[in-house]
């Protein structure tokens, strides 16, 4: 493990980090951050994502150092905090940030192959939402995600850490077209489970009765208008969740974790 000492945000060799804010940009050259002490131990511990290198202070880098010496040839650029600053334009709080890149896309054929749970997002575009809808995925015994359209990128650096790095373990793809990847899964013997809030939905605790033991898709959208009258229409069910009298319905992430509950309780 290469630790290099750098007291400029000038260097050259921290080029990279420039583009922290630039989600799209990172993006668009296959690579992403990862951000905070534990995503980024998750990060080397955890999967096996290519890290092109890591940036911290002195601090974290005693924090991280047991991970980072099982990584050899791993670039650690050591920086004082106002570097780190300085060269991302915020203040990174917790002192640690690392590049990786982005895996290749899988496609629904492989996700599906081996998997009974999924969870499907429509138009979802908080990253934060979303980092929380794979916590709770993982959480619950989902075996993956579909990304439907409009949705935050789950490997967005926020949706990473909401997820508590959940985005980098947890196998997703894009679901296009959409909802017609509904419509196949269901003619493929996937039974899709549309979350609404409408009064003419089952009550989740009924349709998890019904699908026990059938290969289930959660859906969920957007977090204030609801899914499309598509994506309900490509529905083999709709769910709600019953609430207190008043309220109408509850985050989209935790709406996730509701059903996903039910449905491994029954």
């Amino acid at each position: 493990m290469p630790v290099i000492c750098i007291d400029s945000h000038h260097d050259p060799r921290l080029s990279a980090y420039r583009n922290v804010p630039d989600a799209e940009l990172l993006a668009r050259h296959g690579l992403f951050v990862a951000e905070g002490r534990l995503v980024v131990r998750r990060l080397l511990a955890d999967t096996v994502l290519s890290t092109q290198s890591v940036m911290v202070t002195e601090v974290a880098m005693e924090s991280l150092a047991d991970v980072l010496l099982t990584r050899d040839g791993l670039p650690v650029y050591v920086v004082p905090q106002a570097v780190m600053n300085e060269i991302t334009g915020f203040n990174i709080h917790r002192g640690c940030l690392a590049i990786g890149e982005r895996p290749p896309q899988r496609s629904l054929v492989d996700l599906t192959a081996t998997t009974r749970r999924l969870v499907a997002m429509e138009r979802v575009g908080n990253a934060d939402n979303v980092g929380a809808i794979f916590r709770n995925a993982v959480a619950f015994g989902a075996d993956g995600v579909l990304i439907g359209p409009s949705c935050s990128d789950p490997l967005y650096r926020k949706a990473i850490r909401t997820s508590m790095a959940a985005t980098l373990t947890m196998p997703f793809t894009d679901a296009q077209p959409w909802p017609g990847v509904l419509r196949d899964l269901h003619t493929e013997g996937w039974t899709v489970i549309a979350m609404t809030p409408s009064s003419a939905a089952l009550p989740l605790a009924d349709v998890a009765d019904i699908v026990r033991g059938q290969r289930t898709v959660v859906v969920v959208g957007h977090e204030g208008e609801g899914l499309s009258s598509d994506s309900l229409a490509a529905s083999s069910y709709q769910a709600r969740i019953p609430m207190a009298a008043g309220v109408d319905s509850v985050n989209v992430a935790t709406a996730v974790a509701i059903a996903l509950y039910e449905l491994t309780r029954s």
